[in-house]
């Protein structure tokens, strides 16, 4: 019997580290490329996971889904109820900073939000959501290694993806903020609270300033960097 309603995986399924894509299909691709011997552990909902080994590390990647609410459920029960130590969403952003292009890096120092994810914990404050510096430091290390385009500090995780006021976005750029995407504060969140470690390091897609994107085959094969920084970054 599963440990949890959205996990078929037993105890000891899951590696010490777990990539996490948005996207099931995505999770698949990342198994079956990088991962040797990649062993299906999960299918619930087609939230796919998987556990195989890179350069004799064991190494765990499984799906998010899209958004906060989403991401919140799966990386809590890794955390608490299979033993994981270290999450790294490997996902995509939209720039927000004028000096990113496409198929740029971001590693996300920490996550602004609009949520009220934070709510739950009843803090007499505000909370900021960062990132465990030993994984955000291997991750430059190994962008500059790889000689990736990159930029590090805030991502904003927001709720909204067709928001009512489509300017927005530019009151973050204001105050620094690197680029959208919907994962990272919730993961960031849970993962302190769970006194784990987490990191966000996601491809731009596209250009909010100049409306550039990527198409979905382009996407495939530029977030191949990406995903070898993330396992470069990977802990057994």
């Amino acid at each position: 019997m599963s440990l949890t309603p959205h996990n078929g995986a037993m105890p000891g399924d899951f590696a010490k580290t777990v990539l996490m894509p948005g996207d099931p299909l995505r999770a698949k691709f990342i198994a079956e490329t990088y991962l040797e011997n990649p062993k299906l552990v999960t299918s619930i909902r087609n939230v796919y996971g998987y556990t195989g080994t890179y350069e004799g590390k064991r190494v765990s990647v499984m799906a998010s889904g899209m958004g906060i609410p989403s991401i919140g459920i799966y990386c809590y029960e890794l955390f608490n109820f299979y033993g994981v130590e270290s999450i790294i969403r490997v996902g995509s952003a939209g720039a927000y900073h004028p000096d990113l292009k496409l198929f740029d890096i971001i590693i996300g120092q920490g996550a602004c939000t609009d949520s009220n994810f934070a709510a739950q914990y009843n803090l007499p404050g505000t909370f900021a959501p960062i990132a465990d510096f030993g994984l955000l430091r291997k991750a430059v290390d190994a962008c500059e290694k790889a000689g990736a385009r990159y930029m590090v500090g805030n991502l904003m995780s927001s709720d909204v993806f067709y928001n009512d006021d489509p300017e927005a976005w530019k009151k973050w750029r204001q105050m620094g903020v690197l680029g959208a995407e919907m994962e990272a504060a919730a993961l960031y969140m849970t993962a302190a609270r769970a006194g784990k470690k987490a990191l966000a390091i996601d491809t731009i897609s596209d250009i909010l300033g100049t409306k550039e994107e990527a198409t979905p085959e382009q996407r495939q094969t530029a977030f191949d960097q990406m995903i070898r920084v993330a396992l470069a970054v990977a802990e057994e």
